[in-house]
């Protein structure tokens, strides 16, 4: 079963917020729009309301418009929410703990029990998951920096329509266990989690970043 296939039955245990459509605005100017993406901040405390349905397939719809060499899509997303979120801890927790095997050490209850809550730290997960293909013209890292843009689409989607989001991978994203739990054959890769939902706290200001020394004008 290919991860675009691949699905949980169980009800959402989390109330989703009321739908509201994308509105576009044509009255936006080039500076908002600029202003508006770098105001993007990672959250990492999300909670409900969550996005719906709808509202999901409207963030990946947007996703899907990555640039992608010979539209090969490369990527999948994996929706992962209400109780669905235990069976992935239980998906992390065996990772860790054959990772700690593998290191001749064990985990301690504590740490078994975070791992197993990581899920838990919102009511949705958009798992971004790549599905390379073999083509001579589009060697497999322009495939995998085409999944980065489809996520970074994704996350602005969601914050278009009012949600906050976190970007996270970490040690266990593409340990077998986890890759098994997605369907992501061993060539291929967990790209990200994407956790989303609504945040109560302040935005924090980013401090500006010196673009000089990164950039480098030819002529």
């Amino acid at each position: 079963m290919s991860t675009s296939e691949k699905s949980h039955n169980h009800n959402n245990d989390e109330p989703n917020n009321t739908e509201s459509p994308i509105v576009t605005n044509s009255q936006v100017t080039d500076e908002q729009l600029i202003n508006w993406i770098k105001s993007r901040r990672s959250i990492g405390n999300l909670s409900i309301p969550a996005p719906t349905e709808s509202q999901i397939k409207a963030a990946i719809d947007c996703a899907v418009t990555a640039p992608d060499h010979k539209k090969l899509q490369p990527w999948r997303f994996i929706v992962t929410q209400g109780n669905a979120r235990h069976e992935l801890g239980r998906a992390f927790l065996v990772a860790a703990e054959a990772r700690a095997a593998q290191e001749g050490d064990t985990l301690s209850e504590k740490d078994r029990q975070k791992t197993y809550n990581m899920p838990l730290r919102a009511p949705v997960i958009i798992t971004v998951v790549t599905q390379m293909q073999a083509h001579k013209k589009v060697p497999p890292f322009e495939q995998m920096l085409s999944a980065g843009a489809a996520v970074q689409n994704l996350i602005l989607a969601l914050k278009a329509q009012g949600f906050s989001t976190v970007w996270r991978t970490g040690l266990l994203c593409n340990e077998p266990a986890v890759k098994a739990y997605f369907d992501v054959s061993a060539d291929d890769y967990v790209t990200a989690f994407v956790y989303t939902g609504t945040s109560t706290c302040d935005m924090p200001t980013r401090k500006p970043i010196d673009i000089e020394p990164l950039t480098r004008f030819e002529q």
